[in-house]
Order: structure tokens, then sequence, then C-alpha cells
């Protein structure tokens, strides 16, 4: 089949196009699908980099990505509830940059909502419900969310604000009219961060949702009271990798499916009624899967990208 493979660690020259590998077969409980669509995600460039071998381990040759959205082509002993020929969009076990994939936590795709915007929902869907409710954000409070404007922060913006959240969003200037159109209050990053927040929020901040690292715990810390005194289990990150060294928690991904198959499930409903907007970067084909990487690892890409088998 059709695939992207690596066998080193590297940079994203050492992404293969090739025609012939293996079509994985599906085990007890997994699901074979025929990819329509794999989302390009920052954790797929440093899987590649081989920076992530402590948390996911990689056999080589290993194929790229763990989104996907496609069409179910075989099942494995004990599937119930899917069928051959079920549109299903989830994450991929054997790589989603592949013609064909391989997963067990994998939902029926709506029939209104695009391949583009169902694979576009899995991590950022996920990420996003689940930091909010660790958090426990709730109507009344006030959140401050840094890396407002990318993907996990466009859903988690919507999904705060729908629940009655006032969501203050950190964001380049040229996404500060988008994040007001979501329901946001845009403040510049930088130097002066802390300052610009409680202008923008003189009733004080709640809570605190990092999506893009850089630094940005100190301050967070400095808006929820200061050292010593700071509510740190109101503060989440899914980007800063030295959170331990604040006494901060690194958000990991929910174990329990049935609440994420819940959480993705409104939120696929909400998509195709269009009370939840999904923003996509690029759509490109398989063969650039290095292109696409590489695009993701600048750290400045506007939405989702999307590699079509």
């Amino acid at each position: 089949m059709e695939a992207i493979v690596f066998e080193e660690f590297g940079g994203s020259e050492v992404l293969r196009h090739v025609t012939s590998a293996e079509v994985p077969e599906p085990g007890p409980g997994e699901v074979r699908l025929r990819v329509a669509a794999a989302g390009v995600n920052p954790m797929d460039w440093k899987v590649r980099r081989g920076l992530l071998e402590e948390f996911f381990p990689t056999t080589f040759p290993a194929v790229p990505g763990i989104e996907v959205a496609g069409t179910v082509d075989a099942l494995g002993e004990g599937v119930t509830g899917l069928a051959v020929g079920d549109e299903v969009f989830g994450w991929s076990r054997t790589g989603g940059y592949a013609r064909y994939a391989v997963g067990d936590r994998l939902l029926p795709k709506p029939a209104g909502l695009s391949w583009e915007d169902a694979v576009g929902l899995p991590v950022a869907g996920e990420t996003a419900a689940r930091v909010l409710a660790a958090l426990g954000v709730r109507e009344g409070e006030t959140l401050f969310l840094h890396g407002a404007a990318g993907i996990v922060g466009t859903v988690a913006v919507q999904l705060a604000v729908a629940a009655g959240v006032t969501v203050v969003g950190s964001a380049s200037a040229s996404n500060h009219a988008y994040l007001r159109g979501l329901g946001a209050i845009p403040v510049a990053y930088g130097d002066g961060l802390a300052e610009r927040v409680r202008a923008a929020a003189p009733q004080g901040v709640d809570a605190v949702f990092d999506a893009a690292g850089h630094g940005v715990l100190p301050v967070a810390i400095e808006l929820l009271g200061g050292e010593g005194t700071a509510r740190k289990e109101r503060i989440a990150t899914i980007a800063a990798t030295d959170a331990a060294e604040f006494g901060i928690p690194y958000s990991v991904p929910e174990q329990d499916f049935s609440r994420v198959r819940e959480w993705l499930t409104a939120q696929a409903a909400g998509v195709v009624a269009g009370t939840l907007r999904l923003r996509l970067a690029d759509t490109l084909p398989l063969k650039e899967a290095a292109r696409a990487q590489d695009l993701s690892e600048t750290g400045h890409v506007r939405g989702k990208l999307v590699l079509l088998p």
C-alpha cells in the first residue's frame, strides 16, 4: 500500500513515500479503515526526531500519524457497533500516513461532517474538552488561554464561551480578529503579557490553559496569585515540558474512551450544526508529508494540516 515511512530518527528528510508498505491487519477489538484523511500534529515530528521515546517507543520501520478518518475496511474479532463500509474517525495504532490504518478508538462519522473536519477533531477536541474539565472552569469564571488561535485553542475557546466562561486568549496580532469572532478577548504574546491579561480581565483570572508553551508558566502562576499562593491545580499545560519544575500538572490524554466518545460525538454534531467551527490550515497529498511536518514544526500554522492519501 501507499504510505509514509521512516527508519531512523532525524529531520523530515528521513520520511520516505513508498507504495509497497505492508497492509496492517486488525487484531481483536480493532478496525481497519481505508484512510480518507490523516491529521498532522506536532507529536508527529517530535516522534520522528526521537524526542518522545520515553513516552512513545518507536519500532522501525514506522508510519507517522495518530489521527485518521476513513471507511471501515475490515473488522477484528469481537468488534461490535461498526460494520464494513461505515465512515469513522479517531486514532490509529499503526500510523495514519497510509492508505490503510488500524485502530480501536474510532467513532462513527456523521454524514454531514467532511473528512477534513472529522480528522481535525480527535486530538484537538479531546484535548480541549479534557483540559477544560480538569480545570473545572464554569459559568461566570475567567480563563486565560495561551495559544488560543491554534486548532486546540480554537475548540477550547468555543467550548468555554458556550459554557458561559470569559476567555482571554493570547495570539499574534494577525489572529486577534479571528479570536474576537470566536468570542474571546485577544491579547498579544511577549513581554508584558501578565499586564495585558490583567487589563483585559480586571476581575481577575480563575484558571490558565497553556496550549503553546514558550515559558508562559511563570506568567500563569503570577496571574493566579504568585509563587506560594497560586492555585496551581487551576493551571494546566499541554506544551510545557518543564511543567513539573513549577509544580504544575502536564495534561495527558483521557484513557476512558467512553468519556472521549461523549465529548467528540457532541463536538461532531456541533460542527455539522454550525455551532462549532474548526480551522483548516491546508490540505496536502500524502507524498508531501515531509513538507506538512516542516510546516507544523514552525509553530506558526493557523489551523489544522491534513494529508489526503
